[in-house]
């Protein structure tokens, strides 16, 4: 963690995210949190924290729903691989390319290296005489 950074936990102790210093601050005046660690020394009459607490517990429906954005780093993780030659997923590869109207969704974009994604271009698997391995679809939610 940065020297400028606090982390911010719920009421309950689950690391939220990490704040400014700053901002830290703000939070103890407000009395919205409570120290929880300190980093040693002082910011003005507080002592200078480390992690904090808030003092109410704040629902965090927002952070499960995130793992549902379609990013390039979500089909990166989704796939694993290159869609076309099975080798490191270094970039995304939008199916219908970008230039002719495709978008970033589940469905449009695959994980690929570099090589087979320029070898693509601006052209459809089709047009580039290459084969996709693997049909992108939305991920599934894994409710155990």
């Amino acid at each position: 963690m940065s020297e400028g950074h606090v982390l911010v936990l719920n009421a309950s102790y689950e690391p939220l995210q990490r704040v400014s210093l700053r901002h830290a601050i703000k939070m103890l005046v407000r009395e919205v949190a409570v120290i929880e660690e300190e980093a040693g020394g002082t910011y003005g009459p507080f002592p200078r924290p480390k992690v904090l607490r808030l003092v109410r517990y704040v629902v965090t429906r927002w952070m499960h729903r995130r793992s549902h954005l379609c990013t390039k780093s979500a089909i990166k993780a989704r796939d694993t691989m290159c869609a076309y030659c099975r080798g490191p997923a270094e970039t995304v590869d939008h199916i219908i390319p970008r230039s002719r109207g495709g978008t970033l969704t589940w469905d449009n974009a695959v994980a690929a290296c570099v090589r087979c994604n320029h070898r693509k271009a601006d052209r459809t698997p089709a047009e580039a005489g290459m084969t996709l391995l693997l049909v992108p679809s939305r991920p599934t939610l894994d409710v155990a």
